[in-house]
């Protein structure tokens, strides 16, 4: 059983519209063992080990379904049961996962196995700790020949250990309901780092949150709850009962301050938190002594403060309201009369209830110093037996992190107890905060009973009223979110996520244009980099999730214009859940033979998950039969046709019923774009007025800008806004990098474009044709090298017969094909359409191509770039001189044909040899000239 491949999709993808995880495992001789020839020992211990996939469903859909599978018939093969349990060991850690699917990867034994996940690392862990489980548990015969299998591997030890790395890296308990509560309310939400520092929402509306310290708290109020001596003192001033304190540095002072205090004292450091270094009900020096130095620990300063009896109470406030009150416990067992302490611990931790660190409800009790000190406290050890009913505390503070209990008592509370816990926040300043008040009874004013509020907790733990040991768990972290985001206030910026095979970069341009110009600031991606505002911030092809998630954390970006490539789907997925409008622009052959991705439909797959996660609109190319059949999969509020064909039948009907349709009209002015939608028409903007369509007749772009109107009109721009963005949109080299951009400051016009595959190559060859051409056609064409050998040859047919004079070269990157392997596939397949071998030049190189081609150019002509290096190619049409004299073997006649041959490997006496055919046929009877 060997692991090949693991891939981490932080978003929605071809496998699910949320975060998976998927391994690419070859079972290799497992293969041939199913689960039930594995043996009922094998399905028994793995239970045994993960008792929870009892309640795996699997395709039953029913509590026991997965163990069925396991034990009916031949039963199931490892990788569904890897699936499994790698779900199930993220359960035992506390996450909320259940998805997966396996599914056959081609060859015999080879399987993608997909599974949900919160937190990477975390799911990352997971299955691999299950691969390791599994590899424990197989046959004898079948352990020794897998070279993976750890001898001695004890899964106990693993298993815990996971948890504590998992405890370690996912949210806490706070962040994680807070996360909850923000999907609750479909607020976008992104962990920017390892902790639990959140951004909720996108763009300019974000937030952020780390634990329960929020972007609207203020440092000063965090600086002030921090301080305890200034704490107390504040409230102290208002009249709010506090206990009296005094702040010292050494343990003489410590004894001195609690001497004139009075017994009983309590020890605590200056500025630390969760209980830690807390000593309570200290009765004389040498206690106050050891308080003081366990403080000591944890801060310089220590604060000694009068010990006031009653319970502890957490009392929440957020945004001036109490919202939640706990009754905390120390970790405590109670006596039967028949168990030491040890035995009444390890008893209490067989509570389901508790768990590693804050993994579930409760944490494990634990015999360690601090509980030795209490029990010596008491003349105990852990060795004796407490009398039936005893309460033996184990710890001096209520924390649940160190096993404290926490009993919901928010229903009793008096209200001078609520007004004095809300006063006491707003005292301090902050939005978020809990106060620590101790009282014998929460349901006694505080003017009654006495007691006093011991500390103003910034960023307090919500653990203890979300899931409290007794009574009602409280909604703590919706009202936080509903102070960050008022009911009605935004959340979300708009996002267009525009993916095809081709125009989507000019279609992404011409949209954030059109934004731009409508006085937003706009976040664009594409492959060429990431915008903002019009400002290129990274430079690249940026069309994966982590472009995206630039653009969506960009606090000044209004709206998002997300291209969304094939590539970054299949690596990683969208970095976004969801979106308002998703445009497919076609299904053309290209990338395909790559990332298992074979056929058109396979390809179609794929970038169908941009219109799957659409929730407003869905724009389709309804001339593309693949982007029509895109319709049956989204949940979008609507559907936005786009067709050149004005009698196109299924969008005649839709139109008729009240849908949206863009429709290019012929008439006798030219072709307008219209627009339908609720029965109305709307004549938007002839498509010669459109700069970038070369007055009309690059109809692709024509088509582009469909798209992009399309798009526009569905995210609620104003017509007249769409109209001034279209009519300003140009293709020159400086808005739109490779997509037709001319240039005219030449006696020769010349174009250049990224064209890389047939369908794109065909459209900017039938743009040539119907532009006006004084001279002849001239072009330089090439393929990227890891297309398969049909598409490159394709390419060479759709350039076929559109031009004069062709020169063939390769990109800079070879991708594993051979120096001049690409040109040589070209030149064939122009001679197989029927080009002339005298019309046709090979120069494998590049820059010497286009050297070659623009000395070829003569006044009237024009000339097609098919460039791969952009910057470098226009900057080198720029600076070529037109002017300047001609090499003398650059004066020489199309009609001589050199041949770029490596210096080492051929000689001058092979070279007529080398024109040949793939099949060998000799193809010129003349021998060429050899180019330098």
């Amino acid at each position: 059983m060997k692991l090949l491949e693991t891939s981490v999709y932080l978003g929605p993808n071809v496998y699910a519209l949320f975060p998976v995880i998927r391994f690419t495992l070859d079972l290799q001789e497992l293969e041939q063992w199913p689960t039930m020839k594995l043996g009922a020992g094998f399905v028994a211990a793995l239970v045994a080990a993960l008792p929870g996939l009892a309640e795996h469903g699997c395709s039953h859909r029913e509590p026991g379904g997965f163990i069925r599978r396991m034990t009916e018939d031949e039963g199931t093969w490892i990788g569904h049961v890897l699936e499994h349990c790698a779900i199930e060991v993220q359960n035992v850690a506390g996450a909320k996962v259940t998805f997966g699917k396996t599914r056959a990867a081609g060859s015999p034994g080879l399987y993608h196995v997909v599974y949900q996940y919160e937190e990477a690392e975390v799911g990352l862990e997971a299955g691999k700790l299950a691969l390791a489980l599994l590899r424990s548990l197989l046959p004898p015969e079948l352990r020794t020949k897998d070279k993976d299998n750890e001898p001695g591997w004890n899964w106990e030890g693993a298993r815990d250990e996971y948890i504590r790395s998992a405890q370690r890296r996912a949210l806490g308990p706070s962040t994680a309901s807070l996360v909850r509560a923000a999907e609750a309310r479909d607020i976008p939400w992104l962990r920017l780092n390892n902790q639990s520092l959140i951004q909720l929402g996108h763009g300019k509306y974000q937030r952020r949150i780390q634990a329960t310290v929020t972007s609207e708290t203020r440092n000063i109020a965090v600086e002030i709850a921090s301080d305890k001596e200034e704490t107390n003192r504040i409230l102290g001033d208002l009249g709010l009962p506090v206990p009296r304190q005094e702040l010292v540095y050494t343990e003489a002072e410590c004894i001195r301050s609690a001497r004139r205090l009075g017994f009983p004292v309590v020890t605590k450091p200056y500025n630390a938190n969760h209980g830690r270094g807390v000593s309570l009900n200290l009765m004389s020096d040498e206690q106050v002594a050891a308080g003081f130095s366990a403080a000591t620990e944890h801060s310089r300063a220590v604060v000694v403060e009068t010990f006031i009896t009653g319970f502890d109470h957490r009392m929440l406030v957020v945004n001036g309201q109490l919202i939640a009150v706990a009754k905390r416990e120390p970790g405590h067992v109670v006596g039967d009369g028949q168990h030491d302490v040890t035995g009444l611990v390890e008893i209490a931790n067989r509570d389901p209830r508790r768990g590693i660190g804050h993994e579930k409800i409760l944490t494990r009790l634990e015999i360690d110093a601090q509980a030795e000190r209490c029990l010596k406290e008491l003349h105990m050890t852990a060795a004796s037996v407490p009398a039936a009913g005893e309460k033996i505390y184990l710890r001096l503070t209520g924390n649940l992190s160190t096993g404290g209990t926490a009993t919901d008592v928010t229903n009793i509370v008096h209200p001078d107890n609520v007004e004095m816990a809300v006063r006491a926040v707003n005292a301090i300043g902050l939005d978020v905060a809990g106060v620590d008040f101790l009282t014998e009874d929460i349901s006694i004013s505080y003017r009654e009973s006495g007691g006093a509020i011991c500390e103003v907790n910034a960023a307090p733990g919500f653990r203890m009223h979300v899931a409290p040991s007794e009574g009602t768990p409280r909604d703590v972290a919706g009202p936080v979110m509903d102070m960050l985001f008022p009911p009605g206030s935004p959340a979300r910026i708009p996002i267009a996520s525009i993916t095809g095979t081709n125009g989507k970069t000019t279609t992404a341009r011409m949209l954030a244009h059109i934004f731009k110009l409508a006085g937003h600031h706009v976040g664009l991606t594409t492959t060429d980099g990431v915008y903002i505002d019009g400002q290129l911030t990274v430079k690249g092809d940026m069309t994966g999730p982590v472009a995206a998630r630039m653009v969506l954390r960009d606090p000044m970006v209004d709206v998002a214009v997300l291209e969304s490539a094939r590539g970054g789907i299949i690596r990683r997925g969208l970095g976004y859940r969801k979106c308002d409008v998703g445009a497919v622009l076609n299904i053309q052959s290209d990338h395909l033979g790559l990332k298992g991705v074979d056929t058109l439909e396979q390809l179609a797959e794929i970038k169908r998950v941009v219109v799957e996660i659409a929730q407003d609109t869905a724009v389709l190319n309804a001339d593309d039969e693949h982007c029509l059949r895109m319709a049956d999969y989204t949940k979008a509020k609507h559907i936005c046709y786009v067709t050149m064909d004005l009698n196109h039948a299924l969008v005649k009907e839709h139109i008729r019923v009240g849908g949206r349709a863009v429709v290019l009209e012929p008439g006798a002015g030219g072709n307008m774009i219209a627009i339908y939608d609720h029965e109305s028409h709307v004549a938007l903007l002839w498509a010669h007025l459109i700069p970038a369509t070369l007055e009309g007749r690059a109809l692709h772009n024509v088509q582009n800008a469909m798209f992009a109107a399309a798009l526009a009109y569905s995210m609620g721009v104003r017509l007249e806004a769409i109209r001034h963005g279209l009519r300003t949109f140009d293709s020159t080299f400086f808005q739109a990098p490779g997509r037709m951009n001319v240039y005219h400051d030449h006696p020769f016009k010349v174009i250049i474009d990224y064209g890389h595959n047939p369908a794109a190559i065909k459209a900017v060859c039938d743009t040539v044709d119907r532009l006006e051409v004084k001279g002849r056609r001239l072009v330089v064409l090439a393929a990227p090298g890891d297309r398969r050998d049909e598409d490159i040859r394709e390419i060479g047919h759709m350039a076929a017969k559109h031009f004069d004079y062709y020169v063939c070269r390769r990109d800079d990157g070879l991708r594993g094909r051979g120096s001049d392997e690409v040109p040589r596939m070209l030149r064939s397949a122009l001679l197989e359409a029927g080009v002339s071998l005298d019309q046709i030049n090979l120069i494998s190189e590049e820059q010497r191509a286009v050297d070659h081609a623009l000395h070829q150019a003569k006044p009237g002509d024009l000339l097609l770039l098919f460039a791969d290096d952009l910057q470098r190619t226009w900057k080198q049409v720029e600076e070529f001189d037109s002017r300047a004299s001609r090499p003398a073997d650059e004066r020489s006649s199309p009609n001589r044909v050199p041949v770029e041959l490596p210096r080492s490997a051929v000689s001058l006496e092979d070279a007529p040899a080398l024109i040949r055919d793939e099949r060998g046929v000799r193809l010129a009877a003349r021998e060429p000239e050899i180019a330098d």
